[in-house]
């Protein structure tokens, strides 16, 4: 061999010996030269595929294998194309295989001349062994077939995949394909399906892999298994008929030790399949649902046996002396937790005790490797309802791992610390991970600080508890603590005036300003603060307004921009307060209006002046308290959290779930009053609606207007008003006829709502279902504006009055039907609400002015109905106006999202059968509607979601024809135990494209439920067209 390749060793002898980089590419460039002209020489004809007929089978070698080291020192190489093409369609085996060595280097799939090679590759693949009936095979036919699996592996283009997939299964499944061709075959069409995914049809394949799967052969089934795990990505319901062969594999290996000694590795038979096994396994965590574990029934084996298998694996696992095989052991251990973890709830107990208690065992051992695992691996078990008390016993072990030497280590004890802690162990941690942050490494330290700030707040049952932390975190570790912290907490004491926290927030921070040594981040909190809420301590000792002045200023030559743009608008509202504050804020708003700064300059002139351009009373409206914040899903801190950690993370799963603490909060702030965006809309000068919301354009309720619309009125009735044409509407079909009538007592003009107005006002009340704002009700008199929120049973409904007539609107009032199903107090303007004990005058709204009427409610029971709101008023011109509304209050607002996956799905769905808990509407939509497509359905579900709170349940629905979801209605009532009384809800929305129409089926424990839920689904599926 070194004497046919003297030339390539000579070459690669005159690289290695090269005393610079400039002389090793002056050697390339003249070894290419010397190449390219034996490939190309002027004087000789070449071949018709481009190759040199001249040169012979070592030249032509030599010179390919120059170009491979050459092209894998990292220089170009783009000719010679046509003699590996050459090398490649030869007959003789040293030839082909430096030909599929380079064409795997250096080529691409999309180079146009790899065309040209297509039938001699598939030529090579079904090579048909030496002597067959014999049973005797040619190795270098075999070599030859992994050649060709090799570079269509590695090249991988799409021309080439289209064109020999079919040859690279038949030699997967092929019965005289040999054990080392057939484990390349399945590893070469795993990376044909990764470039291509919907090669392979999983219903066609999946027969064929069920039979791979019972080779005998462990290398066989071990590459077999990776391109299964591929595929079951890919497709993953249509290889679930295949669990039954990997539990039996899986059992053969743990119980039986069937494995050929080549394959025991330190005494465990072949881990590696055993972890692709039950990685396998994972992707079907409805696996062992719905079987009556231990019992002998049909379809049950597979299932015990699984079972047994797990539970050998976690019985039988320790820490080996030897380090490889204690490494393989725990690579297998580690993957049978995981698939508990993918099992969740579905698990028998005493496997997720196990997982657990050994899991506590290893996270104790002095290998970091071991405890690095056993740390997440508990943070995902922890996740699973009912495990979370199990991990929470090794606190003190996590506790201890926070302080290990190795950073990666206490990454995940402070993970495991987040996931485990809840309302009982709360200040405990809290206050050791603020204890243990004194010493942390700095790259360690934002993590932490952002971790304990999301459980302050999640398990803070006293707010002022939270606001000390965060002061101690900015205290310890200022420069950590981003904005969205301490934005964080300024959002928070503004939103929960209720008792003190406000004002200990501002003593709090006047103490910790007074220094003259503070950070910079704790002048931000303070000069917000004590802007806002400084007023709450002005009259304590020490803490006037003017010595709030001075603790804030003394610190304003000290820091940057941003802190002085915060300071001047602290210095307008102190100033604006407390008339001793103007002499000292004026002079820094003098110097400062030269300053440098943009913002610091822009801020001061416009303070300065404000009191010379408006009023004092527009001064005090504009330095007033800023309003109450919204409060979104997910806070800044989550978003944070989730941008640093990504989806799949156990620390984001746990800061997505809202704690106890946090839904109690939530409900104290929902009967906070606020002013909402239709409240300024309507104040700002009462501009036409349809300048501001193209979907909000007239929106009134639907109602009876008189004995002629008696039939259309009924119609409403299908809708979500509901019974709007119900009970204890009798009155209002006397006076609101829908056209002008004349009160022969009275002599007045009694005017209800006009006919025209009916198809608006049944659009607007089925928007206001599914949106939190917009107009229920207008006309040229009169706008109402809705805004309403809810947090489990409990809600908050705002309704605005506008006068839009040119006159004022005398004897207002307003009288809301009080439902049994609902608890109900209401404020507003004064006089403006009718309840009925006393004949109340009413109040007067002047023209572009409004009203306001604010409703707290909690629901006690299923309803399907909504509650009626009469509106009554008197204009100069004598007449009387008399509309009856109905509030945009269904059962779909109380509803909460339940993310169900397919089996929990259908196994409930199966349970609610019944008459009477089913209920079903077939909807045709009209002629002129458009046609349902995907875009159609994808608006569907987004209504479904967002519109009904309901949570979408992926993967129940074979088509995307088909939308099911699932929620909890939630009520206040409770039952003997003192535990809220809630129903599930299920929704299925089934269209038919053919025939352009919807089917809605929804099953509750309740009737009222069913058909409420039905009726809001049907009216918001049309307007999704």
């Amino acid at each position: 061999m070194s004497t046919q390749a003297r030339g390539l060793n000579n070459f690669i002898s005159d690289l290695r010996n090269s005393k610079s980089k400039q002389e090793e590419s002056a050697r390339v460039e003249v070894e290419l030269a010397k190449i390219r002209k034996k490939f190309n020489p002027g004087d000789a004809k070449l071949a018709a595929d481009g190759s040199n007929p001249s040169l012979s089978s070592y030249q032509r070698k030599k010179y390919v294998w120059k170009l491979v080291y050459i092209h894998v020192l990292g220089y170009e190489v783009d000719f010679g194309h046509a003699e590996v093409l050459a090398l490649v369609r030869s007959k003789k085996y040293s030839e082909k295989m430096v030909g599929y060595v380079a064409l795997s280097l250096l080529l691409r799939g999309s180079d146009p001349i790899m065309s040209t090679i297509i039938d001699t590759m598939k030529a090579d693949l079904t090579t048909a062994p030496n002597n067959p009936k014999r049973g005797k095979v040619s190795v270098k036919n075999d070599a030859v077939q992994c050649l060709a699996l090799c570079s269509l592996a590695n090249i991988s283009g799409l021309e080439l995949i289209q064109a020999m997939h079919v040859e690279v299964q038949h030699i997967l499944v092929s019965r005289t394909s040999t054990e080392q061709v057939k484990k390349k075959s399945a590893l070469c069409l795993l990376r044909l399906t990764r470039t291509s995914p919907n090669l392979i049809s999983g219903r066609e394949f999946a027969p064929h892999m069920g039979q791979l799967l019972q080779e005998k052969h462990l290398g066989v089934l071990t590459s077999v298994m990776s391109l299964l795990n591929g595929l079951a990505l890919q497709q993953t319901t249509d290889y679930e008929v295949l669990i039954p062969h990997v539990v039996h594999i899986l059992s053969m290996l743990v119980m039986k030790k069937a494995c050929e000694r080549e394959y025991l590795y330190y005494q465990t038979p072949s881990p590696w399949l055993q972890i692709k096994l039950i990685k396998f396994l994972q992707l079907y965590p409805n696996a062992i649902e719905n079987h009556d574990i231990g019992m002998a029934a049909a379809g049950n084996e597979h299932v015990n046996q699984l079972i047994n298998v797990v539970s050998k694996i976690l019985m039988e696992t320790d820490v080996s002396d030897s380090i490889n095989k204690s490494n393989a052991d725990h690579a297998i251990l580690f993957e049978a937790v995981d698939l508990i973890v993918a099992w969740g709830t579905t698990c028998p107990i005493v496997l997720r005790e196990g997982a657990m208690k050994l899991l506590g065992k290893f996270i104790s051992v002095r290998e970091p490797n071991i405890r690095y695992l056993g740390l997440s691996t508990m943070a995902k078990l922890a996740q699973i309802e009912g495990s979370v008390e199990g991990a929470k016993n090794h606190q003190a072990t996590v506790l201890v791992s926070l302080k290990d030497a190795d950073i990666s280590v206490r990454r995940r004890a402070l993970d495991l610390l987040f996931v485990i802690c809840d309302t009982d162990n709360a200040e405990r941690i809290v206050d050791e991970l603020v204890a243990h942050l004194v010493v942390a490494d700095a790259s360690i330290r934002e993590e932490m600080v952002l971790k304990i700030a999301i459980l302050a707040e999640k398990y803070a049952t006293d707010l002022r508890w939270y606001v000390d932390t965060i002061l101690k975190l900015i205290s310890i570790s200022g420069d950590y603590v981003s904005d969205p912290i301490w934005h964080r907490v300024v959002q928070i004491v503004t939103n929960h005036p209720q008792g003190d926290l406000q004002g200990y927030a501002a003593a709090t921070l006047f103490v910790a300003v007074a220094p003259i040594r503070c950070h910079e981040t704790t002048v931000r909190v303070a000069a917000y603060i004590l802007g806002e809420f400084g007023f709450l301590i002005a009259e304590r000792p020490g803490m006037s307004g003017d010595e709030q002045f001075r603790v804030l200023h003394q610190h304003w030559f000290t820091v940057d921009t941003q802190t002085r743009a915060i300071l001047i608008s602290t210095y307008a509202k102190l100033a604006n307060l407390y008339e001793e504050c103007r002499p000292l804020v004026a002079p820094v708003f003098a110097k400062s209006k030269n300053s440098i700064d943009v913002e610091v300059q822009q801020r001061c002139v416009e303070y300065a002046a404000m009191r010379e351009a408006f009023s004092p009373e527009a001064v005090e409206d504009l330095l007033r308290e800023m309003p109450p914040f919204e409060d979104k899903r997910r806070s800044a801190l989550e978003l944070r959290l989730l941008q640093t950690e990504g989806e799949n993370s156990a620390t984001v799963a746990k800061a997505s779930v809202p704690s106890e603490v946090e839904q109690q909060r939530a409900l104290l702030a929902a009967q906070m009053f606020s002013s909402g965006p239709i409240e300024e809309d309507m104040a700002n000068g009462m501009q036409p609606i349809e300048e501001q919301d193209d979907e909000l354009v007239s929106k009134p309720s639907d109602e009876h207007v008189g004995e002629d619309e008696e039939a259309e009125a009924r119609e409403i009735g299908a809708d979500p008003s509901g019974d709007v044409d119900g009970e204890g509407e009798g009155e209002a079909e006397e006076h609101n006829t829908g056209d002008v009538v004349q009160d022969q007592q009275n002599t007045r003009v009694l005017v209800g709502i006009p006919k025209e107005l009916i198809p608006a006002m049944r659009k607007a009340f089925s928007n206001l279902c599914t949106s939190p704002s917009g107009v229920l009700f207008e006309n040229s008199m009169l706008q109402v504006g809705v805004k309403h929120e809810y947090v489990g049973a409990q809600g908050r409904i705002s309704v605005f009055f506008g006068n839009l007539h040119s006159s004022p609107l005398q004897n207002f009032k307003v009288r809301v039907d009080q439902p049994d199903h609902l608890r109900m107090q209401m404020q507003g303007t004064q006089d403006l609400i009718d309840d009925g004990e006393y004949d109340s005058a009413g109040c007067t709204v002047a023209t572009k002015t409004q009203a306001k009427l604010m409703i707290l409610l909690e629901v006690t029971a299923p309803f399907d109905d909504a509650p009626s709101m009469r509106i009554t008023f008197d204009t100069e011109e004598g007449e009387h106006h008399d509309y009856p509304l109905r509030l945009p209050l269904v059962a779909t607002c109380f509803m909460e999202p339940v993310n169900l996956d397919p089996g929990a799905f259908m196994q409930r769905w199966k349970s609610l059968e019944g008459q009477d808990r089913e209920c079903q509407e077939v909807m045709k939509l009209p002629p002129n509607a458009p046609e349902i497509d995907e875009q159609y359905m994808e608006r569907v579900a987004k209504i479904i979601v967002d519109g009904l709170k309901f949570g979408r349940c992926q993967g129940v629905d074979p088509t995307p024809w088909t939308v099911s979801g699932a929620a909890t209605f939630r009520t206040g009532a409770q039952d003997m135990n003192g535990n809220n009384i809630n129903v599930g809800c299920l929704v299925r929305v089934e269209a038919n494209p053919r025939a352009n129409a919807f089917r809605v089926t929804t099953r509750t424990l309740h009737p009222l439920c069913s058909k409420a839920i039905k009726n809001v689904s049907l009216v918001s599926i049309k307007l999704a067209m």
